[in-house]
């Protein structure tokens, strides 16, 4: 019988979503899936999607080299959910997306890029001086640095606003970074992406239909990394360390979160979705046309 692995020698940090055109293909390879799902089984949107998105991107490394063990151990367990983890919260960022350009709000480009590029200066700098005292992940922020561009600048804020939020607790009162700022680069970078598609391509499916498509594809992602989740605490739970491998999403709120096991509680019943209205200060973009799965 194989023996569980070691624990992490180090907390995973939130990584940045991929580009529209790649996770506009992630949608593309699993919208059989997302339209197959019955509307009483839809999850509320009560997470911010690009912070979880992010966050299960950083984690999947560990989640894959759990992979065999999973297999082994647990031969009931859809080991399929690990292997399309990804594909699904990609799936759930490009839906997010759309929803926001069909959204109706006209904010420009041009205001997008002049908050949103001191913004991510401010932030990448902050991270890299919270990285040379060891109190954020270095491997991380060097990634963030290397963006460059429109899209990167919007991916960046993503990540960036994850990795503060992901650390709140051990950087607060040491950085020069607020809440504030860390919120709005969590908005502010979906924005942008969705503005930057809209440029290119035009608007997006209108409202009713993007909010659909977006708390099915929330629902594919949220319910296959619960699955992931309570494998692993089936295997890791003597090691005690489930919360570094596979963190709840919904850590630090009410309802679900107080559980140790995401699915634990029994999860509201979404409401059949109705046209949505995006978030105050969104932009109205859509998102490059989805392009074939590769």
């Amino acid at each position: 019988m194989a023996k569980p692995s070691a624990p992490l020698k180090k907390k995973p940090a939130p990584k940045k979503p991929a580009t529209p055109p790649q996770a506009a293909a992630a949608f593309d390879k699993v919208a059989p899936e997302i339209d197959a799902l019955e509307r009483d089984a839809l999850l509320p949107i009560n997470l911010d999607i690009p912070r979880a998105v992010s966050q299960v991107l950083g984690v999947l490394p560990g989640l894959l080299a759990l992979r065999p063990l999973i297999a082994e151990r647990l031969p009931t367990h859809d080991i399929g959910l690990v292997d399309r983890l990804e594909t699904y919260a990609l799936a759930a960022w490009y839906a997010h997306l759309a929803w926001l350009s069909s959204g109706g709000a006209q904010n420009g480009l041009k205001q997008l890029v002049e908050e949103a590029v001191p913004l991510r200066a401010n932030l990448l700098g902050d991270a890299e001086a919270l990285a040379r005292r060891g109190l954020v992940d270095a491997e991380t922020v060097a990634d963030i640095r290397t963006g460059n561009g429109h899209m990167d600048t919007a991916n960046d804020l993503v990540a960036l606003s994850a990795l503060f939020s992901g650390s709140w607790p051990e950087i607060a009162g040491k950085t020069a970074a607020t809440e504030e700022e860390v919120r709005r680069a969590g908005e502010l970078g979906p924005e942008l992406l969705a503005a930057l598609g809209v440029r290119e391509h035009g608007a997006a499916p209108g409202p009713s239909e993007a909010a659909d498509k977006r708390a099915r594809a929330f629902t594919l992602f949220v319910d296959a990394y619960d699955q992931t989740r309570r494998a692993v605490t089936y295997l890791r739970w003597k090691e005690d360390d489930v919360d570094a491998i596979a963190p709840s999403l919904y850590k630090g709120r009410g309802g679900r979160g107080a559980s140790s096991n995401d699915t634990d509680a029994t999860p509201q019943v979404a409401p059949p979705a109705q046209p949505d209205t995006a978030p105050p200060g969104a932009a109205a973009p859509a998102p490059p046309p989805a392009a074939p799965p590769g």
